[in-house]
């Protein structure tokens, strides 16, 4: 996106303004077909694109988006606090998602940021502005990502570009992953689903090792290895465990109960589970968050208890050695 249209965008906010509240804060909250309704009507009366964001092959519930970000102040401040990683870990992404964390947070400012605006903080008025806006470009105020536009060559069983009204496509798609170097991407053409790396424009060195291509996607094979996270307890059996949030309670006693029921249908457990989730009222959900705060504080308790230990042990070393050193002598 050039800095051109990134005014134009802005400028194209700046001149809206917030409708009046289409329900209550608590309404949507606790009512998913209250909150769906709203956001769907909110957009509309915005004029902006509303679509339902697709993250590891399952839609992402927006409902659980919002209520997990409200519930620490709103995007401003969990952005501020950094706990975008603390609010993706309520939905058990599989361990193939990557920069759960970013994608999160783009699709939140991109379609709960102004509804939460209106509905939780209540504001009316001129459109906002974040505190802390969503990075579109590279702190050195350069573009940070290419334009995509692919022109599709005449292969066999696809129409031919020639017969369309325009030899070039503009093609939209979704960002995957991302790494130090750029993005991995995924574009749909008609029926067919390119899959592709999107680098930096500013990684010459990398470019420069890498075959060119014409065009701004380069062919890339996903990994299909699942990579395994690293953790402290396999180092160190007496590690303390880390803590589970409320929602993690929930989906682990849901889930069993699930798998008794419907041994054949594991892969919709996810989905069912957090549909069951929304739809739980406020007293019921603090029962589960009770028993997260309760283990959040067992883990805080092991956990210093755990590295009072490893001084002790650290302490004595030190003592043996000297001590060793002093028989030497």
């Amino acid at each position: 996106m050039s800095p051109g249209s990134k005014k134009k965008i802005k400028a194209g906010m700046e001149n809206k303004h917030y409708p009046a509240p289409l329900a209550s804060h608590e309404d949507v909250v606790n009512d998913p077909s209250v909150f769906w309704d709203t956001l769907r009507r909110f957009h509309f009366v915005m004029g902006t694109k509303f679509m339902i964001p697709v993250i590891g092959g399952k839609e992402l519930d927006l409902q659980v988006l919002y209520v997990e970000t409200t519930n620490r102040g709103g995007y401003d401040k969990v952005v501020a606090e950094k706990k975008w990683r603390e609010v993706g870990s309520v939905f058990c992404f599989s361990a193939t998602t990557t920069s759960a964390s970013f994608v999160l947070k783009k699709h939140y400012f991109s379609l709960l940021y102004h509804y939460e605006q209106v509905h939780f903080f209540k504001i009316q008025g001129p459109v906002s502005t974040p505190a802390v806006a969503f990075p579109l470009g590279s702190p050195s105020g350069k573009t940070e990502l290419a334009i995509v536009e692919y022109s599709p060559e005449p292969i066999r069983d696809c129409p031919d570009p020639s017969t369309e009204s325009s030899s070039s496509f503009s093609a939209s798609g979704t960002i995957e992953g991302k790494f130090d170097c750029g993005y991995l991407v995924s574009v749909q053409l008609g029926s067919e689903v390119l899959h592709g790396v999107l680098y930096h424009p500013d990684q010459q060195d990398l470019s420069n090792s890498m075959p060119q291509y014409d065009g701004a996607i380069v062919p890339y094979t996903p990994n299909r290895r699942r990579r395994r996270r690293r953790s402290r307890r396999s180092g160190d059996p007496s590690y303390p465990k880390p803590n589970r949030s409320g929602y993690n309670f929930f989906f682990a006693e849901k889930h069993y109960k699930l798998k008794s029921l419907f041994p054949n249908r594991e892969r919709e457990f996810t989905k069912m589970i957090g549909q069951s989730w929304s739809s739980l009222n406020a007293e019921e959900r603090m029962v589960y968050q009770n028993i997260g705060l309760k283990d959040k504080e067992r883990y805080k308790r092991e956990l210093k208890e755990y590295k009072e230990r490893l001084k002790l042990r650290q302490a004595m070393e030190v003592e043996l050695s000297i001590k060793a050193q002093d028989v030497q002598d």
